[in-house]
């Protein structure tokens, strides 16, 4: 059986796949139009965040059985259009939790201290320390919006910094960090909000203009969770006057970004959806979905 390999995993990962005595095929960035070409000729196929695999790539795959997703988000594979030929879908959702969780509490620290900012000010020779006044994250309110797996690991290292833990999620009923709560309960309250949930119907535009209000003056937001959650021009306008302390990005409604209004905005930090790609985390990713991939392919 043969598998293909659209965007990059560790090698670690491929070699599972050659001793179990599948054939693999390593093509990274192929192009929408060429994937649909090849294929045919393959069993499963593997894929990060670049490569979607669109209802035209599952309709296309003659004896496709499996898709396997190396992290945790499916918005890149039709999974509607796989149910009905009967193709597995696959992914590894333990195997980065740490990585996010760990660039999100990055960015609340980086927040808090404006060391973007302070940095910036260095390189243009300016001794500002008179400026750059922070704040700890010690004795402060966290509201974790999602305590999923990455929610659970941030809020583990948040208690440990001493910070005070309201939770946000309807699917748990209690919950062994902080104090579950309504989002109007914890929007005023929270001196940090991190959002750690997918985007879905129920989720798309759930922090918009209206959630901005409620915030108390000068929160530090942080969005490691999924672009299309947050409303972008209700952020940039909260940044813009003051509400919005910091926001710190990782993710974004459209990606690559196109416009980068919001980051005309000195209280705007960012990466370029990057939660994922801390070396561990590829490793055991790699390593997961090669598992899972073989696996499903040697029960058919």
């Amino acid at each position: 059986m043969k598998v293909i390999i659209t965007d990059p995993i560790d090698k670690q990962g491929v070699k599972i796949l050659k001793d179990a005595g599948l054939e693999v095929d390593e093509r990274p960035g192929l192009a929408p139009d060429e994937l649909v070409k090849v294929i045919p000729g393959y069993d499963a196929i593997i894929v990060r965040g670049a490569t979607k695999v669109t209802r035209s790539v599952i309709e296309a795959g003659a004896k496709l059985k499996v898709v396997g997703r190396a992290g945790v988000g499916l918005d890149n594979v039709d999974r509607a259009a796989a149910k009905e030929k009967g193709v597995a879908v696959v992914n590894t959702p333990a195997a980065t939790s740490i990585s996010v969780a760990e660039l999100a509490l990055g960015f609340m620290l980086a927040a808090a201290r404006d060391l973007v900012n302070a940095t910036a000010s260095l390189r243009d020779k300016k001794w500002d320390k008179k400026k750059f006044k922070g704040t700890e994250l010690y004795g402060k309110v966290l509201g974790i919006i999602g305590l999923g797996r990455i929610g659970t690991e941030l809020a583990r290292r948040a208690q440990a910094l001493g910070m005070e833990l309201l939770v946000l999620d309807p699917y748990i009923k209690e919950c062994t960090f902080g104090t579950l709560c309504r989002l109007d309960e914890i929007l005023p309250k929270a001196d940090f909000i991190s959002l750690h949930l997918p985007k879905t119907e129920e989720t798309a535009a759930l922090i918009g203009a209206k959630e901005f209000a409620m915030m108390k003056d000068g929160v530090i937001f942080v969005n490691c969770a999924r672009g299309g959650i947050v409303d972008e021009d209700a952020l940039y306008d909260a940044c813009k006057s003051g509400k919005v302390r910091m926001a710190c990005l990782d993710v974004y409604g459209k990606e690559p970004l196109e416009d980068y209004k919001l980051f005309s905005l000195p209280n705007v930090i960012g990466s370029p959806h990057i939660g994922a790609q801390a070396k561990e985390g590829q490793l055991r990713a790699g390593i997961g979905i090669a598992e899972k991939v073989r696996d499903a392919l040697l029960a058919k």
